[in-house]
C-alpha cells in the first residue's frame, strides 16, 4: 500500500516561531509511528532550518516569510523550508562546521552539519531570492501506524 499526505505552512520569519514549525512537524510526523529519537532528530533539524531564516535569511528589521512543507511518502518524511530572502553566497563554505554569515553576533554556525546528522538527506538551494532546505528520513517503523 502507498501511503502519501501533506502539509503546508507559512509563518513570520521570527524565534517564536521556531518551537511552532518543531510542533507542527512533529504532531504531523505521529502518522508514521516514529520512535521517540526520530522525532527529536526531526525537531532538532526543524528548529536549525527555521532558526536559519529567522537569523540570517532577513538581516532588516523586517523579517518576512518561511514556508514549511512537510510530505509523508510510505515510510519517509521530506521537509522543505523556504524563505525569501537574501540568500547564501557560497553554500559548501556555509556548511561547513562553525560557519556563520554573522560572526559579530557569537553565532555557532548554521546548524547544517546539525541537520545531516540527524536527517538522512539534506539538500540546500539558495540563491538571491532565497533559499530552500529539503531534508529526508526514512521512519524505522514505517507504515505500522497507518495500515497497521
Amino acid at each position: 500500500m502507498k501511503y502519501s499526505n501533506f502539509m503546508e505552512i507559512t509563518f513570520k520569519a521570527l524565534s517564536v516561531n521556531e518551537g511552532f514549525a518543531r510542533v507542527c512537524v512533529a504532531s504531523f510526523c505521529v502518522q508514521l509511528n516514529p520512535s521517540v529519537d526520530e522525532i527529536t532528530d526531526i525537531k532538532t533539524a526543524v528548529s536549525e532550518a527555521v532558526t536559519n531564516c529567522v537569523v540570517h535569511a532577513y538581516p532588516t528589521s523586517v523579517k518576512g516569510d518561511v514556508i514549511l512543507r512537510c510530505e509523508l511518502e510510505d515510510d519517509t518524511v521530506s521537509i522543505t523550508i523556504t524563505d525569501k530572502g537574501v540568500g547564501i553566497k557560497d553554500v559548501i563554505k556555509a556548511r561547513e562546521p562553525f560557519y556563520t554569515s554573522k560572526p559579530s553576533a557569537e553565532r555557532s554556525g548554521m546548524g547544517f552539519t546539525v541537520m545531516e546528522s540527524f536527517m538522512d538527506n539534506v539538500q540546500v538551494v539558495s540563491n538571491s531570492f532565497g533559499t530552500s532546505v529539503t531534508m529526508t528520513k526514512k521512519i524505522s517503523s514505517g507504515l505500522s501506524a497507518v495500515v497497521g
